[in-house]
């Protein structure tokens, strides 16, 4: 018998490569587009089922093609790490790890935030 877990990718990749078809579309597109696309050997079916999930999650949006559903991304790769971050800060001390995050910051992206911050500030 061999090792099946060393043929298996990382948690996420497949979402990812997925979702980075998706972003790449001009519009919606089926399981077997996605694949296409996606390449390699991945099968139909798990390509479906990768969509399915990332429907379930909020990630994508699907509408009826066909038989089957055609999907697209419910937001753009800067939005949805976004919102994976609230959800993180939702899960524990949002002081502490906001405090931890902001200390970790390049002098560069310490100027951006303080920028951002203070544009944001002006429009209210």
């Amino acid at each position: 018998m061999g090792d099946r877990n060393a043929e298996r990718r990382p948690a996420g990749e497949l979402e990812a490569g997925v979702l980075a078809a998706l972003w790449a579309a001009d519009g919606p597109l089926s399981p077997g587009q996605v694949q296409e696309i996606v390449g390699g050997s991945l099968a139909r079916t798990t390509v479906t089922t990768i969509l399915s999930r990332l429907y379930e999650k909020g990630t994508v949006t699907r509408s009826r093609s066909g038989r089957g559903f055609a999907y697209t991304p419910t937001e753009d790769a800067s939005g949805l790490t976004a919102r994976r971050m609230h959800a993180e800060l939702a899960k524990d001390d949002r002081e502490a790890v906001l405090s931890r995050f902001v200390s970790q910051l390049s002098t560069e992206d310490e100027r951006l935030l303080r920028a951002l911050l203070d544009t944001e500030g002006d429009a209210t």
